[in-house]
């Protein structure tokens, strides 16, 4: 691949390196005997969808606009989970949707009335809330403390309410295997006794095996131990960043170099909070091909976006040769969470989408004008 060849700034998919990771999720659906589906939070570009059927069947979505495109570009009814419903949007939901799951028992009490009475059934699950999570970030974790996300046990107690036929908890972000692991057991502990009423249990995402490292087989063993426990439950997972996981980069232009207080700034045509938004939310700081971490005696920038953000910067680099301007820039796995939550902060121009195919072949999937940040404005 000529990244010379690629405008920038510009989201660049990796076809071959997508079919890998498809290729490993689909082995362990089969192996496990279970359900994975994509989460669109994480990955929403329909363009690829045609990829991706060729291995996995079904999507998740968390609203009208991810359940309408599940159904149009994927060709599915989605799985979908909302924190809330309202009334002007439970009608769409129940049209795009196989299965919903309700955030709170008030809410599967507001709603199931209108389930009942649509001619196309849904199946109808409860979210519900371990209250145990291995995830450090807060940001990130949804059994914090006090969180708005899932029925605790003490709410529910022994018998769940008539119509709902499924479960589903989500308490790991790229997380391992083990992590599942001690999460059932809490999971058996509170909950075991709801098991045997329902038909399905939907684990959630962040189940990140597509990471080097990662213990399949021990993921495998976990998941078919538990369906021996339970072998009446159809399991669902629906991990979002392990689908797209190290498929892909973010290609920028340094477009000047700034020097203050003896901080070197490398200012790029994309945007940290704009583009990669996710770098400083969680916080982390990507990888940049051909760079590593600040190193003394070598050539060390920070590098900055272009945004009027004075926070739009991330820490240090090192580098084997000065930076000029005009030099590209690679941002390795920018695929996952970052188009999705990209903003027109600014009227910044946002990077276009771009496939490289297995052949070497650029598609361009999608350039963005300024048409695209007027219709946004007004």
């Amino acid at each position: 691949m000529d990244i010379h060849a690629i405008p920038s700034p510009n989201y660049v998919i990796q076809e071959d390196l997508l079919r890998q990771n498809l290729a490993l999720i689909q082995d362990v659906k089969k192996r496990a005997g279970v359900e994975i589906i994509l989460a669109l939070k994480a990955f929403a570009i329909w363009k690829a969808f045609p990829i991706i059927r060729e291995y996995i069947h079904y999507a998740t979505a968390s609203s009208i606009h991810e359940a309408r495109l599940v159904f149009e570009e994927f060709g599915s009814k989605s799985h979908t989970y909302s924190p809330a419903y309202t009334e002007q949007d439970f009608p769409v939901i129940l049209k795009y949707s196989s299965h919903v799951t309700f955030n709170s028992l008030s809410q599967f009490e507001r709603y199931y009335p209108m389930v009942v009475q649509d001619e196309n059934r849904v199946s109808c699950g409860l979210r519900i809330n371990p209250e145990y999570s291995l995830v450090e970030t807060t940001l990130y974790n949804p059994c914090a403390p006090g969180s708005r996300l899932g029925v605790t046990s003490d709410k529910i107690g022994n018998l769940l309410p008539a119509g709902i036929e499924g479960l589903h908890f989500h308490a790991l972000c790229e997380s391992s295997s083990y992590d599942l692991e001690k999460l059932l057991q809490v999971v058996d502990a509170k909950f075991g006794h709801l098991l045997t009423q329902i038909k399905w249990l939907n684990m959630g995402g962040g189940h990140l095996m597509t990471r080097k490292g990662y213990d399949i087989d021990h993921l495998i063993a976990v998941l078919q131990s538990f369906k021996q426990k339970y072998p009446h439950l159809k399991i669902i997972l629906e991990p979002g960043s392990a689908f797209t996981w190290q498929t892909g980069f973010l290609l920028a232009t340094v477009v000047d170099v700034i020097e203050n207080d003896g901080v070197k700034t490398a200012v790029i045509d994309a945007s940290f909070t704009c583009h990669a938004p996710d770098c400083l939310e969680m916080p982390y700081k990507p990888v940049i091909r051909g760079a590593t971490d600040a190193i003394a005696g070598k050539p060390t920038y920070r590098v900055g976006g272009c945004s009027c953000l004075s926070g739009d910067f991330i820490g240090e680099w090192s580098f084997d040769k000065p930076l000029k301007i005009g030099d590209k820039l690679i941002f390795e796995d920018m695929i996952h969470y970052t188009v999705v939550k990209t903003t027109m902060f600014n009227g910044i121009s946002h990077p276009s989408i771009v496939l490289c195919t297995s052949s070497d072949e650029i598609v361009v999937y999608r350039n963005f004008t300024f048409e695209d940040y007027k219709s946004r404005m007004c």
